[in-house]
């Protein structure tokens, strides 16, 4: 799908795909536009060490850059075990295992509508 331009469901769509794709866990696509205005999507996902946590970000970083989504600010590190990144309506949340169990944005989120979950 290189080069397409994708809305703001196809990009959350697309996001949550390439982190399963790259082996993430416990993907979960959650559509926060009934309960916050900071974004229409969340996907949060686990990486099982640094080193995936990187691979994930990166490559849902290229891969949405190339079907036209601009990333508007990158935050964390795979060494801090929490990466975020912001393209505006789609805020992608990649942990590490202890991170994710910590930080619990389901729970904090819970009255978001879960679009998809993949183990």
């Amino acid at each position: 799908m290189e080069g397409v331009l994708l809305d703001i469901d196809q990009q959350a769509k697309a996001a949550a795909d390439i982190a399963s794709d790259k082996k993430a866990s416990d993907v979960l696509l959650l559509d926060i536009r009934d309960v916050s205005v900071i974004a229409d999507y969340f996907v949060i996902c686990s990486g099982n060490n640094n080193r995936q946590i990187q691979a994930i970000a990166d490559t849902i970083d290229e891969d949405l850059g190339k079907q036209g989504a601009m990333l508007l600010h990158r935050e964390g590190s795979a060494d801090s075990g929490w990466v975020l990144l912001d393209f505006g309506g789609v805020i992608v949340h990649i942990f590490g295992p202890k991170e994710r169990e910590y930080y619990r944005l389901e729970r904090l989120w819970s009255e978001a509508k879960t679009v998809v979950y993949l183990q």
